[in-house]
């Protein structure tokens, strides 16, 4: 249990993500290493569009759902927790598990929150509530993604 307390310290900067989401995307992803980019672990979730083709017809469908579909259940329902608040607004609770970790890495969940909401809020403006959580979750692994391998730029 040792080994997951910093990790998960980490991901819970995010907002949306808690003890259990955080817990469960580790268990089930490993490393995080043996993704080259952050597109392909979203697409290892089945958070990436898919696309019928053939010839000059390009046709976009829905999300592929060729992956985990425990991660990518939990990851579409915790971008579920965009949607309430204000852009750039912290909760105490997120406050409190901000300041147990690296300012560096705080500093890096404070960025992806606000953008995660803002285009939360710019999706579900002008499509569906479904369709602004699941890019929200898409984007959400990525931020994952960075965090667990180091890419915080």
């Amino acid at each position: 249990m040792q080994r997951y307390e910093e990790p998960v310290k980490k991901l819970c900067c995010l907002n949306g993500i808690g003890v259990h989401t955080a817990m469960c995307a580790l268990v089930e992803v490993g490393d995080f290493h043996r993704f080259e980019k952050a597109s392909n672990f979203a697409s290892y979730l089945g958070l990436v569009p898919g696309e019928d083709s053939s010839s000059d017809r390009q046709r976009r469908t829905g999300i592929t759902k060729a992956g985990n579909a425990h991660l990518r259940r939990l990851l579409i329902e915790s971008a579920q927790c965009l949607s309430r608040g204000r852009i750039g607004q912290k909760s105490k609770a997120l406050k409190a598990r901000q300041k147990e970790v690296d300012p560096q890495i705080a500093a890096y969940s404070d960025r992806a929150n606000e953008r995660l909401k803002r285009k939360f809020h710019r999706i579900a403006l002008h499509s569906k509530h479904n369709i602004a959580k699941t890019a929200a979750a898409r984007e959400l692994a990525c931020f994952m993604w960075g965090m667990m391998t180091g890419n915080l730029a």
